[in-house]
């Protein structure tokens, strides 16, 4: 490999670095290298340990800023090999520390229809990671949101659109690199077809090759062109290119033939966390753990057992399942990976600070919230129309309560009388229509339902009470009914009925003021949907056409 070209750039003085230090580790240290472990502690006893194993990567979830500097620095400080430190940074700084600034969602983000907001979000991102010792974003998201029902792409990506994808991505990872980060572009070879997740099974790109390169092939190689660092290698299959349902993590065809010598990319490539059963399902472990770096992929994310994965590791080299010029290879590109973000010099650790964003957050919540119907003309909510609104919140997420208490604040301040929805035991809860009628003046229902891992649908599940309960939407000819979603954009597939519908795509404090400020009045919508909130599903379903 050409460790002066794309995208290492490097000098001769680094290469050196690189071969020196390549040289200089044992087998058994080449293979830490391929390591890039979720760390579940900062005691000093367990940092240890992991030190001893030689991994090249590590990976907090948020946790205090000052400690998570200082946990970075220790290991810095003390590993034979710098370490790459690793956050996803998909909404800003708040994927590395509880103190990072919470921006907005990738969607929120595109639905400005400005891409400076992804340089803005990429800024902030960085710079807040960069605060905590964190020098590798596990972002941006560059997926392509085809399929309406994927429960994990969703308000994540930039949209469906594959020009408004690369224009974003081009802008956020520019920002990262002007920080001296590196970003990971991710999940090739691309989700967003499929409506299952690879967090539980292999999910798959069906479309043919034709297609995928004027798709998602024109997304990764624009932004391989543009000099991402990393690839994240996802639990995909892509079948019409490589002829069966192996997973990308463990197909040679997909990361050595289409990723590496059609599209190009001389970079780091990484899986996806190796714990999914999208993983774990196509290969017995011990024998996938060694193969998905002979496949092609440089390291290797999470684990289930990190100490169990390492004499996997060992085994397989041992038995020929990974060769040692593999080997070499990959940790040669683990080291440039490096030695290109400067960490063979002098690593300099400075107090985690951060600065106030908040005008830039209200500023891209208002810019950003949609509105997708009012056929009813409900807009604007009034007391004088409507001052006795009964509040629903649909989903089961841990921020619920916040949600729903801080819409209920912000409309009480504007003197609307709100009565929080309660499931009804039994049927003589229900009431008559004629009282549900007489008792409010409209209906908002708060749809808080994220896109998350490990889950099968971003549906609403309705409290029915055997089809009669009030939470189901059977009123919208009786009360002026709206629809406000704080996450899934897509929510008009399950409730086609409700004439007023507004996606403000992110659940943030910020978006929800700016949301009941659109609400009401106050400020007009300016937001441009970059999907079809509708469920028509146009260019996949061309694409399907074509094929």
């Amino acid at each position: 490999m050409d460790l002066k070209r794309k995208p290492f750039y490097l000098d001769d003085t680094a290469i050196e670095w690189v071969n020196n230090t390549l040289n200089g580790l044992t087998e058994d240290e080449k293979i830490g290298q391929l390591f890039f472990p979720i760390g579940f502690s900062t005691e000093k006893e367990y940092l240890n340990h992991l030190r001893s194993l030689g991994i090249g990567g590590l990976f907090f979830r948020p946790g205090v800023a000052e400690e998570v500097q200082q946990t970075y620095e220790y290991m810095q400080r003390t590993s034979k090999v710098p370490l790459l430190t690793a956050a996803n940074l998909e909404d800003g700084g708040n994927g590395s520390s509880i103190e990072g600034t919470a921006f907005g969602n990738q969607m929120a983000v595109a639905a400005t229809n400005q891409t400076s907001d992804a340089y803005t979000l990429g800024k902030i991102a960085s710079s807040e990671g960069k605060a905590v010792g964190v020098n590798f974003g596990f972002s941006p998201v560059v997926d392509l949101d085809l399929n309406f029902r994927n429960p994990i792409t969703n308000v994540r990506t930039y949209g469906s659109d594959v020009e408004r994808v690369i224009k974003n991505a081009k802008e956020y990872i520019q920002a990262f690199h002007d920080n001296g980060i590196m970003t990971s572009i991710k999940h090739f070879p691309g989700d967003g077809v499929d409506e299952r997740d690879q967090h539980l099974l292999t999910s798959i790109n069906s479309l043919s090759v034709d297609n995928w390169k004027k798709t998602f092939g024109k997304v990764y190689q624009e932004l391989i062109d543009f000099g991402s660092k990393a690839v994240m290698v996802g639990h995909i299959a892509f079948p019409a290119y490589s002829g069966d349902e192996m997973p990308a993590t463990l197909s040679p065809q997909l990361l050595q033939d289409l990723l590496r010598n059609e599209l190009g990319f001389n970079g780091l490539t990484i899986t996806d966390a190796t714990p999914m059963v999208g993983f774990c399902s196509a290969m017995k472990r011990s024998e996938a753990v060694p193969y998905t770096i002979q496949a092609g992929c440089d390291m290797l994310l999470f684990n289930r057992v990190l100490e169990e994965d390492i004499q996997y590791m060992k085994d397989g080299l041992s038995k020929g399942i990974l060769t040692k010029e593999r080997l070499d290879e990959a940790v040669t590109r683990i080291l440039a990976t490096k030695a290109s973000l400067g960490l063979h010099q002098t690593i300099n650790h400075g107090a985690a600070k951060f600065e106030d964003f908040r005008e830039e957050q209200l500023d891209l919540a208002d810019r950003s919230i949609t509105l997708v119907k009012d056929t009813q003309n409900m807009l604007p909510l009034s007391v004088e129309k409507h001052k006795r609104v009964l509040l629903q919140l649909l989903g089961s997420f841990d921020s619920n309560e916040r949600v729903l208490e801080k819409v209920k604040a912000e409309l009480e301040k504007r003197d609307f009388e709100i009565t929080v929805y309660e499931p009804e035991t039994n049927f003589f809860d229900l009431g008559t229509v004629t009282s549900f009628s007489n008792d409010y003046d409209a209906v908002l229902y708060v749809a808080n339902i994220q896109n998350a891992s490990n889950q099968t649908v971003t549906r609403v599940h309705w409290h029915t009470l055997f089809g009669l309960g009030n939470n189901l939407p059977w009123f919208t000819k009786e009360v002026p009914t709206m629809l406000l979603s704080f996450g899934n954009p897509y929510h008009l597939y399950d409730l086609p009925m409700v004439d007023t519908v507004i996606n403000a795509y992110c659940n943030y404090d910020h978006f929800i003021e700016m949301a009941i400020k659109k609400v009401t009045g106050e400020s007009s919508f300016k937001g441009v949907s970059p999907v079809n909130p509708f469920c028509e599903n146009n260019l996949l379903e061309e694409l399907k056409n074509e094929d």
